[in-house]
């Protein structure tokens, strides 16, 4: 580890932004078809710090500059409100129609200075304390309803983003908090839900499509709004003819209905749908084609040992440290939010784990996570998926170095910051569904990934019902 020592500023930050526009479309085109995009920069400059152009670009893009944070002294700054703004950074160096969220910039979008940041944070996590008591039952019932989807289909193709991930997400999700489930009579699906939410991150989203497909179409201007109008417009009616209970949770904070209604499609469709589809096939994923030890036999035995002749609670959690470091260790190695941006609102100096750059006010940095938290200094083999490394009081400590919730997974999300209301929420239902899964399922395989749109989708070629 780094000592705490001031470093003295020795040169100014590496890099080059190359020629207008032509830089920043070749960095683009270099980001989403090349390989080693950050790592050979970082072995160019010798440094975790460097100037880049990040996609989108120009012509419609035209702010692409940002200053990359690559190792685990540096990326926390991102974090400190002191330092950078928040504001109008969530989806990088552009920030998408507001037509997409009914006119209004939502939660992710406000700084932690706007006044109606305090509002809206204080209803998202609202929200989630007011159902604490159903989460549980009504992820468990979305679950057991999705296994006996899945068993049916055993002989066929399987999909672990499907019925492990989108389908049971958006079931427990919407019936929780709507008290409707929302795939009875198919009212809203996944593919209608990212239909709405692709367009958003589209500039800044490698769909897998050849570039004389995807360049013009996706990363050259903006989609509007009105090819997606009809989806949204369909997720609309369902949250407003179910969502009274919770769009009433805003009349406290003073926030409009109409407002809260569009926060509340974005915390659970974006926010909340859209992160547990990524991290739940990848957790299945890493599990699978782990093979140093039997995996699967030792989370199998502890969650069994746990709940014993009990029920699967937050008492029978506390008895699983090795499928609680394996969630963690997922959420380092591949977190859900690859990217986060912070734009400096003061000059300051940055510090790097051996040197130290000269930061101005205006200038936007840029933090790669998958490489962040696979920093050499912290952590040891940080290639390797160790189900363990988050185990005992040393695996307690490195915690502290996760930051897929942007912030620190020893922090806490409140109105002062902008870390994920529903950071713990997020670890908790994916700990849960794991353990349940384990009290159906003896074992279980999944093939080779493929690319389905912005689903990672993963055949499932062995499924073993518990004995």
């Amino acid at each position: 580890m780094s000592n705490d020592r001031n470093l003295e500023v020795k040169r100014e930050v590496p890099g080059e932004y190359g020629a207008p526009i032509l830089g920043a479309v070749l960095d683009r085109l270099d980001r989403f078809y090349g390989k080693n995009f950050f790592e050979k920069r970082r072995d160019e400059y010798g440094s975790t710090v460097f100037r880049v152009n990040m996609p989108p670009g120009p012509p419609f893009f035209p702010d692409s500059k940002v200053i990359a944070l690559l190792d685990q002294k540096s990326f926390p700054v991102l974090f400190d409100l002191t330092k950078v703004s928040k504001k109008d950074v969530f989806t990088g160096t552009y920030v998408p129609s507001t037509g997409f969220t009914g006119g209004y910039r939502v939660l992710p979008y406000l700084g932690q200075e706007e006044p109606k940041h305090a509002q809206l944070k204080s209803y998202c996590m609202d929200i989630l304390s007011s159902n604490h008591d159903r989460w549980i039952p009504e992820l468990r019932a979305a679950a057991a309803a999705g296994y006996a989807e899945w068993d049916a289909e055993r002989n066929k193709p399987k999909k672990s983003g499907g019925l492990l991930g989108g389908i049971i997400a958006l079931r427990f999700l919407t019936k929780t908090v709507l008290d409707k489930d929302a795939t009875e009579g198919n009212a809203l699906t996944e593919t209608g839900i990212k239909l709405w939410t692709a367009p958003q991150i589209a500039p800044v989203l490698n769909a897998g499509l050849p570039a004389v497909i995807q360049e013009p179409l996706l990363h050259t201007a903006p989609i509007p709004f009105i090819i997606v109008a009809p989806e949204y417009q369909k997720i609309v009616r369902f949250f407003k003819a179910n969502g009274e209970r919770a769009v009433s949770l805003a009349v406290p904070h003073g926030i409009d209905p109409d407002e809260a209604l569009h926060n509340l499609i974005f915390f659970i469709c974006f926010n909340t749908f859209g992160g547990l589809t990524i991290l739940w096939p990848a957790l299945f994923k890493h599990v699978s084609d782990f093979n140093e030890f039997d995996l699967q036999a030792e989370l199998r035995e502890e969650v069994r040992r746990a709940v014993g002749g009990g029920g699967l609670d937050a008492a029978a959690l506390g008895g699983m440290p090795l499928l609680q470091s394996t969630v963690y260790e997922v959420l380092r190695i591949e977190p859900p939010v690859q990217s986060q941006y912070g734009r400096a609102k003061v000059d300051f100096v940055l510090e790097t784990h051996v040197e130290a750059f000269k930061i101005k006010a205006g200038e936007m940095l840029y933090g790669y996570q998958p490489l962040v938290t696979r920093d050499p200094v912290v952590f040891e083999e940080p290639e390797k998926f160790k189900p363990r490394r988050f185990m005992g009081e040393e695996g307690q400590r490195l915690l502290e170095h996760v930051f897929w919730s942007n912030g620190p997974e020893t922090g806490s999300p409140s109105v002062d910051n902008k870390q994920c209301p529903g950071k713990n929420f997020v670890v908790l239902v994916t700990r849960i569904l794991f353990a349940d899964f384990f009290l159906h399922y003896d074992s279980f395989k999944l093939g080779d990934v493929s690319i389905s749109g912005t689903s990672s989708v993963y055949p499932c070629t062995e499924l073993k019902k518990r004995a």
